[in-house]
């Protein structure tokens, strides 16, 4: 029987794991690598970002949509959906392999709903000026 996520401590983990897999990942790894500078800090504000989103607490700052914006016109807009699948089929392997529980579907299915937002958002970005 696999874990529930429960406290920072579950979120840690999966943050870590997943970002692990990302980074080697050889479609979509550079645009983190690349982007990235403080990787430790960078791990500790996206744990913030899924505890905001799982637990309600108020320790995340930061403006996703400016910086995956950002990270797009870095890359002179070669982020696609395709990018934010793989990513997406990370995140759900991730959390099946470490959790289960309520938990986990909710971070499945805000995962999804980010990504689908991001993603239009980046897109409808690219016509202004």
């Amino acid at each position: 029987m696999k874990k529930q996520i429960e406290n920072r401590s579950d979120l840690q983990l999966l943050v870590r794991t997943f970002y692990a897999k990302i980074r080697a990942d050889q479609e979509i790894g550079f645009f983190f690598n690349e982007t990235i500078t403080d990787w430790e800090e960078h791990l500790e504000k996206l744990t913030d970002f899924w505890d905001m989103n799982v637990f309600g607490t108020k320790n995340y700052h930061g403006n996703p949509i400016i910086a995956h914006n950002a990270v797009d016109k870095q890359f002179d807009q070669q982020i696609t959906s395709n990018i934010f699948g793989i990513w997406l089929n990370h995140w759900f392997a991730t959390i099946d392999e470490l959790f289960e529980g309520e938990n986990a579907e909710i971070l499945k299915r805000r995962a999804q709903k980010m990504s689908t937002f991001l993603f239009m958002n980046i897109f409808e970005s690219r016509g202004k000026v």
